[in-house]
């Protein structure tokens, strides 16, 4: 994607969840491949983390279930630099962990909120200035899940929240054909972050048992986005699967 007029770098990118494991990691790849990025997240202290001594950067707490914070944060955005190129929806939670008797209606909530609404707000937004600004378009990368195929046990809000997200993907990219609007979707199996830490000690299966499973390392999941970030928006990823080798992901259940 070229850079727009008046802009020294790749284009304008936002990612949600910056402030920590993959949004980290996805952040500081496309500031390091000239990219300017607005950073979202809960933690102002966490964003700066992020952003260490690299330019080209906005910082703006907000929380993403908040549809008035969101819409100042991308307000903020295309007041800074004109417009929004990639937005890259990566904020996210496990949620709670059990058998559907066993979770509350408010953990459930929660979850979809986070995962699902949170996406959706931060869509819209982009999805409406990437329709509206000239040059016309832009790519939007939804972060679903190897769970957005097949669940973990006991996992249900998640694993409904992730399908949902595919779902959300496939109608954007539909709804954004007419607007150069580029949708997809990147599926991560057990990228090495604190979310997954407990996996590497171990993980329930589906039989019951509970086994180690193998990460890897998140850089490699920056240089998917940037890859799916740089190219032209006549070229669409609508899902890409990305897992360490050994996980139990084909054959899980």
């Amino acid at each position: 994607m070229s850079a727009p007029a008046g802009l020294d770098s790749t284009g304008v990118a936002v990612v949600t969840g910056a402030g920590s494991g993959l949004g980290r990691a996805i952040t500081r790849g496309l500031l390091d491949a000239g990219f300017h990025v607005a950073l979202l997240g809960r933690r102002g202290e966490a964003l700066d983390e992020t952003v260490g001594e690299r330019s080209g950067s906005l910082v703006i707490p907000t929380d993403v279930t908040n549809e008035g914070a969101v819409a100042t944060a991308f307000a903020a955005v295309v007041s800074e630099w004109g417009r929004v190129d990639v937005l890259v929806n990566n904020a996210g939670t496990f949620g709670p962990v059990g058998e559907a008797d066993e979770i509350s209606v408010q953990d459930w909530r929660e979850t979809i909120e986070v995962n699902l609404t949170g996406t959706f707000l931060c869509c819209r937004e982009a999805f409406r200035i990437m329709r509206d600004q000239s040059p016309q378009g832009g790519r939007i990368i939804n972060n679903g899940s190897i769970s957005a195929h097949v669940p973990r046990p006991g996992q249900v809000a998640y694993a409904a929240s992730k399908h949902a997200v595919t779902g959300l993907t496939k109608s954007l990219a539909l709804d954004g054909r007419p607007h150069r609007i580029v949708v997809g979707q990147i599926d991560i199996g057990n990228a090495a972050t604190d979310m997954t830490s407990r996996f590497t000690e171990g993980a329930r299966q589906a039989d019951g048992s509970v086994r180690p499973e193998p990460t890897f390392d998140p850089a490699h999941v920056a240089e998917a986005v940037v890859a799916m970030a740089r190219l032209p928006l006549d070229v669409s990823v609508p899902f890409l699967t990305m897992l360490a080798t050994e996980m139990p992901y084909v054959g899980r259940g």
